[in-house]
């Protein structure tokens, strides 16, 4: 049997009780909406209400959807009248906490330079007597080495004529070049998800095959340079495609890997030397024959400055680098994979042939600065070929955050500190080593951005919420705590 109140009318309305409450409940219902209707033809909707109105819709997905427990405002990561502001992204941004974390090294290594100054630690005898005595030799040695160290990598006033005066900087751009190179190669890697730490082996094998190329070959002008150049590209990407076929196939870490692979090259080199094919007739030394003329880069600014052409070339890996990661298929995929290698495999990407693909462009990148040391630079190839480049090309990758021109600006950075560090200590006697000193105190500060934000006082901080922050909190989630 039915019961008598679950019957219903023809219309699908309820008897009984329930319909009277049913009436009731669309009286009521029509009377809200009929006096909502006419407040809101004399309410003027203020920019907080909008704001309101656009987060309960996108909440809500534009009212299909009950309210979520979690704020879209949280889902999104912004936070309608919080500090998210331009010079509050500018400020606590990680480009910005790069150029801090520079200041922040020169600082304490100005104050290191003060310490072993003389005058200071005479001036610091009498301290509590003058104490403008001593904080004035402080600031003179560290603003003496600093200055020198500016006229020894970019402007030297005292040099002969213009040419003279922008030599530091031409010698800058010079010892810039191989770090560029190999400072993207493991940026290029890192953006994949591989630390690669073997750009200095990478530099090794390709100034092997291209200083070979270039004094055991003599081929016309033009084609013999191009075939240097390639052959030392081919090196270091076989170098580097090594240990990605190695990671993907037997899933060997690439840090190890890279290790064992120096010293591989670096023995090879040693080896080579001191062999017939390498080593330079009626020299006991470890030195190889002087690269053919035809086989060595042109110098683009004249013969009186080292630059060549491997800075042009730089410039070009660069502009390469930026293409491939954000306007390339193939950069979308190295990036997927570094993000997260499960998602990526998942979505149908071969994560196996981008390690190995990496890995062997980011060798490629190497091998340009053992091209331009053999080819530009040094025009021989020694056991010294690489010096400390490849391990130098880690920091500027992390100083550089891992993007190309990030990377480029900070080769050109370390690149000053090398050529400015022996005038600094001509003029002043200041350690070259300080030079390393601020070096490693920029890896340490690019290592805790924290730190950095802290000293600064950039740390991001959410405001506390006004109640007009919580009412839109409770309208976004429904009342949901």
């Amino acid at each position: 049997m039915t019961d008598q109140n679950e019957q219903q009318h023809p219309g699908g309305t309820p008897a009984g009780p329930q319909a009277d409450n049913h009436q009731a409940d669309t009286h009521d219902a029509g009377t809200h909406h009929a006096d909502k209707h006419h407040t809101d033809k004399h309410h003027v909707p203020t920019p907080a209400d909008e704001e309101t109105a656009a987060v309960v819709s996108l909440d809500t997905a534009g009212g299909a959807m009950g309210p979520s427990a979690v704020p879209a405002t949280a889902q999104s990561g912004k936070i309608p009248g919080g500090p998210d502001t331009l010079a509050r992204r500018i400020f606590t941004g990680s480009g910005m906490v790069s150029v801090l974390a520079v200041l922040l090294a020169l600082i304490l290594g100005g104050l290191l330079i003060a310490l072993t100054d003389k005058q200071v630690g005479a001036t610091a005898t009498y301290l509590l007597a003058r104490p403008a005595d001593f904080f004035s030799a402080v600031w003179d040695a560290a603003t003496r080495s600093y200055v020198a160290l500016f006229q020894g990598s970019v402007f030297n006033p005292r040099g002969a004529g213009i040419g003279g005066q922008f030599a530091p900087l031409m010698e800058t751009l010079t010892i810039a070049t191989p770090l560029i190179t190999a400072g993207l190669g493991v940026a290029l890697a890192f953006r994949a998800g591989l630390f690669n730490i073997g750009a200095q082996g990478q530099i090794i094998m390709a100034g092997i095959l291209a200083a070979w190329a270039g004094f055991a070959l003599h081929l016309p002008l033009g084609l013999h340079l191009l075939l240097v150049l390639v052959a030392g590209i081919v090196g270091g990407a076989i170098w580097g495609g090594l240990v990605g076929y190695l990671k993907a196939r037997t899933g060997a870490h690439e840090v190890i890997l890279t290790i064992m692979f120096n010293y591989i090259a670096l023995y090879l080199l040693r080896y080579l030397l001191n062999t017939p094919a390498f080593q330079r007739p009626g020299e006991s030394n470890p030195i190889s024959p002087i690269l053919d003329p035809n086989a060595v880069y042109p110098q683009i600014l004249g013969t009186q400055y080292r630059l060549h052409l491997g800075f042009l070339l730089a410039i070009a890996a660069t502009v390469f680098v930026w293409w491939l990661l954000n306007r390339s298929t193939v950069g979308f995929e190295f990036r997927a994979v570094g993000a997260n290698p499960k998602a990526a495999q998942t979505a149908g990407i071969n994560v196996s042939r981008s390690t190995v693909l990496v890995m062997a462009l980011a060798g490629a990148l190497a091998g340009l600065s053992g091209v331009a040391q053999v080819a530009g630079t040094e025009k021989v190839l020694t056991d010294g070929v690489a010096a400390t480049y490849g391990f130098d090309a880690i920091t500027v990758a992390l100083l550089g955050r891992s993007t190309p021109w990030g990377t480029f600006a900070a080769g050109l950075l370390f690149g000053a500190f090398r050529a400015g560090a022996v005038q600094m200590q001509i003029q002043t006697g200041t350690p070259i080593d300080i030079v390393l000193v601020v070096q490693s105190l920029i890896v340490l500060f690019i290592a805790a951005p924290p730190l950095v934000r802290a000293v600064f006082g950039l740390n991001p901080r959410r405001k506390k919420r006004t109640p007009a922050g919580r009412s839109k909190t409770a309208a976004t989630t429904g009342g949901a705590a």
